[in-house]
């Protein structure tokens, strides 16, 4: 099975020592992406609907950089800062996973990097 590490200028840099995403000959596996704005690598003003979908669009272009797309998304995690975000975070999330949504965890964190509300991470199929 063969390792490749997935970059693009359309979501943010990490912002320590790991991968936007790898790619394997089956799979992609994402890293988590928080509502940065990739020009600017800072939060997007808003709250958690702002944040839920710039880390959506921050991950749907990973997931295409990878040469892939949202349809091919089999697994999500979504952590919460606050599980009191859940309703405003899930209606967002239903904008970008229709009718066959991926499997898909939530859970609620202690915190999250730059002082994020929201953050999600995927596994793909990849084509």
């Amino acid at each position: 099975m063969r390792k490749k590490v997935i970059h693009t200028e359309k979501a943010p840099k990490a912002i320590g020592p790991y991968s936007q995403a790898i790619r394997t000959d089956s799979f992609i596996f994402t890293a988590g992406q928080i509502g940065l704005d990739p020009t600017t690598g800072e939060l997007v003003a808003g709250a958690v609907e702002e944040q839920t979908r710039q880390a959506l669009n921050n991950l749907r272009n990973v997931i295409e950089a990878a040469g892939s797309s949202m349809d091919n998304v089999v697994k999500t995690t979504v952590f919460l800062k606050d599980m009191a975000d859940f309703p405003k975070m899930n209606s967002i999330y239903a904008e970008y996973f229709g009718e066959n949504p991926p499997a898909r965890s939530t859970v609620a964190v202690a915190g999250l990097p730059k002082g994020g509300l929201v953050e999600v991470e995927a596994v793909v199929i990849a084509m």
